[in-house]
């Protein structure tokens, strides 16, 4: 894998939408700061990432995080916990899995000298690795 030369980091890449002030961005930042190890693969120019709430401070509030790279589907995750800073930690989370799931889906999965898997010995096999086990 190529190292990027710009890489993305919430503090380049994130904007409040509404129900935020850009007095909230600071905050938000260091809240979402863990996602900048997750989000160094992808160019800084080329990552987009967006924050809002809705009915905030409300019973119903709803906080929604929204990412969108270049050459990706946008992904998007939302909240309904009533605790704005759960509620934020949990889109935090939820971006992370997702974005480490697009990460996994766009893997090699067939070709086993492209993918590094250093699996212990008694470890489950994969399916692939199952099949060509069994055609062996």
């Amino acid at each position: 894998m190529s190292a990027v030369a710009n890489p993305a980091t919430v503090a380049e890449c994130l904007r409040v939408g509404a129900g935020f002030s850009q007095g909230d961005r600071n905050w938000i930042a260091e809240q979402f700061a863990t996602l900048d190890a997750r989000l160094a693969g992808f160019h800084a120019d080329a990552t987009e990432l967006e924050v809002s709430v809705k009915d905030r401070e409300a019973r119903g509030q709803k906080v929604t995080l929204e990412c969108w790279v270049a050459g990706r589907q946008k992904i998007v995750t939302t909240s309904a916990e009533e605790d704005l800073h759960a509620a934020l930690n949990d889109v935090r989370d939820d971006l992370r899995r997702k974005l480490n799931d697009a990460k996994t889906r766009q893997e090699p999965r067939h070709n086993k000298h492209l993918r590094a898997v250093d699996q212990p010995e008694g470890a489950p096999l994969q399916d692939a690795e199952r099949e060509d086990a069994e055609t062996a």
